[in-house]
């Protein structure tokens, strides 16, 4: 996969979505929530297998910024403070061709555990 690389990276005004497009023309529209969510960082997925945890209340979350890191990644900052997912080429393109399951996964975890996507609390 690494002659599969982004040709755009563009944040919607309302700052809620991602448009990511690659060299190969394949383009998907990522939701701020599901970045968020679902971000890479040990703060979310933990130091290893197991560990991660579910984030809730991020419904109407926004991405404040974007910084490459390398030519293989951006971090992408949030307006909840988080900004410690850094987002490889290869991390984004799975979440543009399995980001509705694993976002269904993430609901399920909420349901699980009681919590919502508009109630912000610790996560757990």
């Amino acid at each position: 996969m690494s002659d599969i690389w982004p040709t755009e990276l563009r944040v919607s005004k309302d700052r809620h979505r991602l448009k990511v497009g690659f060299n190969d023309n394949a383009s998907f529209d990522l939701s701020a929530e599901m970045l968020r969510v679902l971000s890479p960082s040990a703060e979310v997925q933990g130091h290893g297998k197991g560990q991660g945890v579910t984030v809730p209340g991020k419904r109407n979350v926004a991405i404040i910024s974007m910084t490459p890191t390398g030519n293989y990644a951006v971090r992408i900052g949030f307006d909840d403070g988080h900004d410690t997912g850094i987002f490889t080429w290869t991390y984004l393109r799975e979440l543009g061709e399995e980001g509705e399951a694993l976002f269904a996964a993430y609901e399920r975890d909420l349901a699980d555990k009681g919590m919502s996507r508009d109630r912000a609390e610790k996560p757990r």
